[in-house]
C-alpha cells in the first residue's frame, strides 16, 4: 500500500512540475485526521522556497482526483492527510494472499552485511533467565534483518580461560573430590550450581580413583565442554542457531590485543601507573581512565572486546549490532571510543542494551545468583512452559524496561496468556479454511463493514511496520501488533459470521481470514514462534 501511495503522490508531483522529493508516510497519531498523512509539503518548501500550506493546498486538488483517496485534506502548518477509498484498500487483501509467506519483506538492506552478536555467555555455567532475553531479542533482530533484505550473520563470542575458568575447574575438582570422599578445599568464590555435581558424577563414573592423579587443566576442560554442551543444547531448544562461535582465546593467539595497544600507544593513549596498563580515555571525552591490562598482567575485559570488535571491521560488516545485558552498561562507551581511536567508524556498531529479568512465581521473585547456584536456568524455564511462550514473554516489553516473568500468567492457556491468544487465533482460522473452499474468486467489495476495514487497515500497517523495526530494532512492537491484531480477529469472529447464507460474502469474508492468518503466522515466524493449525 505504500508504494501505491507514493506512486500516486509522485505522478502528482510530476504533473505539477514539482521535483520529485524523498516521500515520508507516516499513520496519524489522532485516527479523525485520516489513514496516513505526509509531510512533502515541507520538503517541497525547501526546494520551492514556497509556504508549505500552499503546496499543500496545490498537492490537494491533484491528489483528490486519485482513486485510492477517499478524501485528501490539509493541516496547518502544511501536513497533508489522507483517507483511504474503501474499494481501493479491500485490494491488499489479495496482494497479502499472492505474497503470502513473503508478505511483508523487503529489499532495503540488500548487499549489506550484518553481524548481531548476542548470548555471549561464557561457560562457567548453565544459561540463566537473564541470558535468555538477551538471547531472544538478538535472534528475533536477526530475523527483522533478514526480512529486510539484509544478510546477516549470527555470533557467539565466549571466553574459556582466565581466573573465572580457574575457579570454576578448583570448584569440579572440589566436587569430584568429595565423590571420592578425599578432602579439597573448595574455593571461597567458587560456583556452587548442582550442574558441578553432575559434572563430577559422570568424571567419577568414567575415572574413579585416577580423578585424584588428574592436573587441573583436566577439570578446566571437562568443565567448559560439558557446560558449553548444555549451553548449545538450550539454545537448539529456543530455535537459535549460529553462524559463528567467536573465542576470546583467539584474540591472544592472534596477538589481536596488543596490536591495540600499540596502535592506542602511538595516539598517546596508553600509560603506565601502579604496574598496570591504562587507556587515557577521559582524553577522548569519556568520564574516566580505564585499566586495560592489571598488575598481574592479565587483561581486563575492556581490552579484548576492544580487538574482537576490531576483527568485526576487518572482516567487512557494513553494521555490528550487540546486545548486551544492563551489566555491560558501563563499559561499552569506552570500546567505541576506543575503535574510534583506532580508525573504525563507531557510527556502525549499535549496541542494545536489555534490563534484568526477574521470575515471578507465587508473587513473589524468585532469588538469583549463578556464583551460588541459586537461579533459575534458561533450560529449566522452558522445560517449564515451553519455548513459544519463553521467547514471546522475553519480547512483549521493551528490552529498556526491567522484565518481570510471571509463570502463573506463562502457564495460562487463556486470553490472559497473550501468546496463547495469538496462536488460537491462527488456529481458529485454520480450522475454518480447513473445512471449506478458500481457492474460489470473491467480491472483496462485500467486506464493506467497518469492523472489516479496520481489520485491512491492519494488516496493511504490517508491512510497514517491518521496514520502521529495522530502525527502531524493537521487537516488543511487532509482538503488541500481533497481539493487537489477533485480539481484532477474536472480536470479529464473534460478531461476524465467517459463513453464512451469502455466498459472495463468505467468499469475501474467507479471503479476508486467509490474509489474517498469512500475517500472523508472518510475524509468528519473525519472532520465532510456532503456529499451530490445532490447539
Amino acid at each position: 500500500m505504500k508504494d501505491k501511495i507514493i506512486n500516486t503522490i509522485n505522478n502528482a508531483l510530476k504533473s505539477m512540475d514539482y521535483p520529485l522529493v524523498n516521500i515520508s508516510i507516516e499513520k496519524p497519531k489522532n485516527k479523525k485526521n485520516g489513514d496516513v498523512s505526509s509531510n512533502i509539503a515541507f520538503l517541497l518548501s525547501k526546494e520551492l522556497k514556497k509556504n508549505p500550506l500552499d503546496i499543500a493546498n496545490n498537492l490537494k486538488k491533484a491528489l483528490s482526483e486519485s482513486n485510492l483517496f477517499q478524501s485528501v485534506d490539509v493541516a496547518n502548518p502544511g501536513f497533508i492527510n489522507f483517507k483511504f477509498n474503501p474499494e481501493a484498500i479491500v485490494e491488499s487483501i489479495d496482494n497479502i494472499i499472492t505474497l503470502n509467506s513473503n508478505y511483508g519483506k523487503n529489499k532495503s538492506g540488500k548487499n549489506k552485511k550484518v553481524l548481531v552478536e548476542f548470548v555471549s555467555a561464557n561457560p562457567t555455567g548453565p544459561l540463566t533467565v537473564g541470558h535468555g532475553r538477551g538471547a531472544i531479542i538478538g535472534d528475533t533482530i536477526s530475523n527483522i534483518l533478514s526480512w529486510n533484505g539484509y544478510n546477516v550473520h549470527r555470533e557467539y563470542y565466549y571466553n574459556n580461560a582466565g581466573r573465572q575458568m580457574r575457579i570454576l575447574g578448583e570448584s569440579l575438582k572440589a566436587r569430584s573430590y568429595e565423590k571420592l570422599n578425599q578432602k579439597y578445599s573448595f574455593p571461597d568464590d567458587g560456583y556452587q550450581g548442582d550442574y558441578l555435581i553432575d559434572i563430577a558424577n559422570d568424571l567419577n563414573t568414567k575415572f574413579g580413583k585416577d580423578l585424584l592423579n588428574k592436573e587441573d587443566d583436566f577439570y578446566i576442560k571437562n568443565a567448559e565442554e560439558y557446560i558449553f554442551k548444555e549451553i548449545k543444547s538450550t539454545l537448539h531448544d529456543l530455535g537459535l542457531k549460529f553462524d559463528s562461535f567467536f573465542n576470546e582465546h583467539t584474540l591472544y593467539e592472534n596477538k589481536d590485543i596488543y596490536t591495540v595497544i600499540e596502535k592506542l600507544k602511538e595516539k598517546k593513549l596508553i600509560y603506565e601507573k601502579d604496574d598496570a596498563t591504562w587507556f587515557k580515555a577521559s582524553a577522548i571525552g569519556l568520564n574516566a581512565d580505564r585499566v586495560l591490562i592489571k598488575k598481574t598482567g592479565e587483561p581486563t575485559y575492556r581490552l579484548p572486546d576492544i580487538a574482537y570488535h576490531a576483527t568485526k571491521f576487518n572482516r567487512g560488516y557494513d553494521l555490528c549490532i550487540d546486545v548486551f545485558g544492563a551489566d555491560h552498561m558501563d563499559a561499552y562507551p569506552d570500546v567505541l571510543g576506543a575503535l574510534k581511536q583506532l580508525g573504525y567508524d563507531d557510527d556502525k556498531v549499535k549496541v542494545l542494551i536489555h534490563q534484568f529479568v526477574s521470575i515471578i512465581k507465587n508473587g513473589e521473585a524468585v532469588k538469583m545468583s549463578t556464583r551460588k547456584g541459586d537461579f533459575t536456568t534458561l533450560n529449566r524455564l522452558i522445560n517449564d512452559i515451553g519455548s513459544d511462550v519463553v521467547r514471546y514473554f522475553f519480547i512483549m516489553r521493551s528490552m529498556n524496561s526491567h522484565l518481570n516473568f510471571d509463570l502463573e500468567l506463562a502457564k495460562e492457556k487463556s486470553e490472559n496468556n497473550p501468546v496463547y491468544y495469538i496462536q488460537y487465533a491462527h488456529a481458529r482460522i485454520s480450522t475454518i479454511l480447513n473445512k471449506i473452499n478458500n481457492d474460489s474468486k470473491a467480491d472483496l467489495n462485500q467486506l464493506n463493514h467497518n469492523d472489516e476495514i479496520q481489520l485491512i487497515h491492519k494488516l496493511i500497517e504490517f508491512e510497514e511496520l517491518i521496514a520502521k523495526l529495522k530502525e527502531k530494532l524493537e521487537p516488543q512492537i511487532l509482538a503488541n501488533y500481533l497481539f493487537d491484531l489477533a485480539t481484532m480477529f477474536h472480536k470479529y469472529y464473534a460478531h461476524h459470521k465467517i459463513i453464512s447464507d451469502n455466498e459472495q460474502l463468505s467468499k469475501a469474508r474467507i479471503k479476508l481470514i486467509q490474509a489474517i492468518q498469512i500475517v500472523i503466522r508472518n510475524g509468528l515466524d519473525i519472532l520465532g514462534i510456532s503456529y499451530p493449525e490445532r490447539m
